[in-house]
């Protein structure tokens, strides 16, 4: 499942085509991506409309197209957006293509588990508003976590770490460096969790989140890599060892997902 640096990165791709006009509109109607979406509709409103603007929030993204509307993509596990050449024609797994004179705007997704939105309006549509804040910005304070917390106070952390619904685009690999970073055991239930381990928790989160965006998200023909000394480096086969102690990390399973810590620095 793409991460909320992967998206920043993918929403990257489609801005090359930034003030040009979509000419044509394909896409393969059926497709399940659309779901609770007309594609008849989301044809008419965006040919010759001209695409304005793009952001991204969490593991969501927002195109403008002007006087067309909004268009919502979210990847899903296997979704990617790709700029292609001028009248490209859909194939196999790319269900929507927005042609335009000097290239084309690709929306691929092999397992169907993405979705494409669509909404008219003038304004930001409100399934896009009601997303939780943005965790860089100014509506994610420390408040907020300790209220996220208590709430969950029965929830090991790791678990917690993981519901979009407080933390927007951050998955299983943020959630592990989170925690390392931290020095908190994921296997923790978030109402343990004392007074400055929490400042610590809120600290990392934030700063996780920078950093990925920056190294992770930069253009190029492929996302980059976090620095050396990221917990990134070593948990993703058997045989990692913690950038700092040095010893072994453990892998184990907590709340249905694969998780890597290393029990000499977390506690």
């Amino acid at each position: 499942m793409p991460e909320l640096a992967e998206v920043e990165y993918m929403r990257r791709r489609w801005n090359p085509a930034l003030g040009q006009e979509v000419r044509a509109v394909r896409m393969h109607r059926e497709a399940k991506v659309f779901r609770g979406t007309s594609p008849w509709h989301l044809t008419r409103a965006l040919k010759n409309s001209t695409f304005q603007a793009s952001e991204a929030r969490g593991k969501q993204m927002l195109f403008r197209f002007a006087p067309g509307g909004w268009l919502g993509i979210h990847l899903g596990m296997t979704g990617e957006l790709e700029v292609l050449g001028p009248g490209h024609r859909p194939v196999r797994h790319e269900h929507l293509v927005l042609q335009m004179d000097l290239l084309s705007l690709v929306f691929r997704d092999p397992r169907l588990f993405g979705r494409v939105r669509f909404d008219p309006g003038a304004n930001r549509p409100e399934w896009w508003t009601s997303l939780p804040p943005d965790l860089q910005g100014s509506g994610f304070r420390r408040a907020d976590l300790d209220q996220f917390l208590d709430r969950r106070a029965r929830s090991p952390i790791k678990a917690g770490l993981l519901m979009q619904e407080r933390f927007p685009g951050v998955g299983n690999w943020m959630a592990d460096e989170i925690l390392w970073r931290s020095r908190i055991r994921p296997g923790r239930r978030c109402g343990d969790l004392d007074d400055e381990e929490r400042d610590r928790l809120y600290r990392e989160i934030r700063s996780v989140v920078r950093g990925a965006l920056k190294h992770i998200s930069r253009p190029g023909e492929h996302w980059g890599d976090p620095p050396s000394g990221w917990l990134f480096h070593q948990r993703w086969s058997a045989g990692g060892h913690c950038p700092k102690t040095g010893e072994l990390l453990v892998r184990d399973k907590i709340g249905g997902r694969t998780t890597c810590w290393s029990p000499a620095w977390q506690i």
